[in-house]
């Protein structure tokens, strides 16, 4: 059954038009919802100046007009925040807690520490935590490239008070879920990106190298990040995971490897970071893990 439409289009804000935020606010914008991207000027500027323009795998390619801002300064029914992490800080700034007083906002970070200082920043009760699972890059401001055949993404919270938002998702194009556990949801993504993100970076290799050319490396890092995500309290099967990484085209990137080729920060502390920190609050062992993050860490 199709997800019933909204009795009226939504104002969405989306802080970080990137590769993620930038095909959700185009998949929005086509789907009727007037969408308002919060960013720096370069990227303000290409947007007023023409549309948003997705290049997708899954979509075909569009193009749809947007309005942009760098700061938010009206109220908004849903505000995604899809940032890197480095720059979560300096981009809370540009939405005041006060826009979001009656709305939702919905981040879509990687790692899992993210979300308490989004209810420090917002009202608590309107965080609803996230994941995404999508290859989508931004190529230059307001372009898009969308690599992966899925766009996949889970809330965490009562499915009838997420009800409507995730049937607007829906009505977008994308498959939601809905997930009774925030912890678990965290850690079942983080136990999957972690061993992609650093052997990907480490390596300077698709996914598709990485299975074939560093299996057992491989093998062993998901094993590891699966018995952290389990302590957690995500249960999480090494053999599933090691399954969906087969299935993989052959050339996914990472978000983490894309960034390190283009010389920007890495998310190296909110991935690889948070999962030695779990790991020594469990004391668990993660010898590959902690090698990979030292490897990869400035010096």
């Amino acid at each position: 059954m199709a997800p019933a439409p909204p009795d009226r289009p939504w104002t969405v804000a989306v802080l970080g038009p990137g590769g993620v935020g930038g095909l959700l606010a185009g998949l929005l914008a086509r789907a009727g919802h007037r969408v308002v991207c919060v960013a720096g000027e370069r990227t303000v500027q290409a947007l007023r100046e023409g549309p948003l323009r997705v290049g997708s795998r899954q979509f075909g390619d569009f193009a749809v007009p947007v309005e942009a801002d760098t700061a938010l300064r009206e109220p908004a029914d849903l505000c995604l925040v899809t940032v890197k992490h480095t720059a979560l800080a300096d981009a809370l700034a540009r939405v005041p807690d006060t826009m979001l007083a009656t709305g939702t906002v919905v981040p879509l970070l990687n790692g899992v520490e993210h979300p308490a200082a989004l209810r420090a920043h917002f009202a608590s009760r309107c965080v609803v935590p996230g994941v995404i699972r999508v290859e989508s890059a931004r190529t230059a401001p307001g372009v898009i490239t969308h690599n992966s055949p899925f766009t996949e993404i889970d809330l965490a919270g009562p499915p009838e008070r997420l009800a409507p938002l995730a049937d607007v998702l829906r009505a977008a194009g994308t498959r939601v879920q809905v997930r009774a556990d925030e912890t678990a949801m965290l850690w079942a993504k983080l136990a999957f990106l972690a061993p992609l993100a650093l052997l990907t970076t480490r390596h300077r290799r698709t996914a598709g190298e990485v299975r074939d050319h560093h299996r057992a490396e491989l093998v062993a890092l998901v094993e590891e990040a699966a018995a952290v995500a389990r302590a957690c309290g995500a249960a999480t099967d090494p053999a599933q995971v090691l399954a969906l990484y087969d299935s993989f085209p052959p050339d996914t990137r990472s978000s983490m490897q894309r960034d390190a080729e283009a010389g920007r920060p890495l998310e190296l502390d909110a991935i690889g970071g948070a999962l030695l920190r779990a790991a020594a609050r469990h004391r668990i062992a993660t010898p590959v893990a902690r090698r990979l993050v030292e490897d990869l860490s400035p010096h």
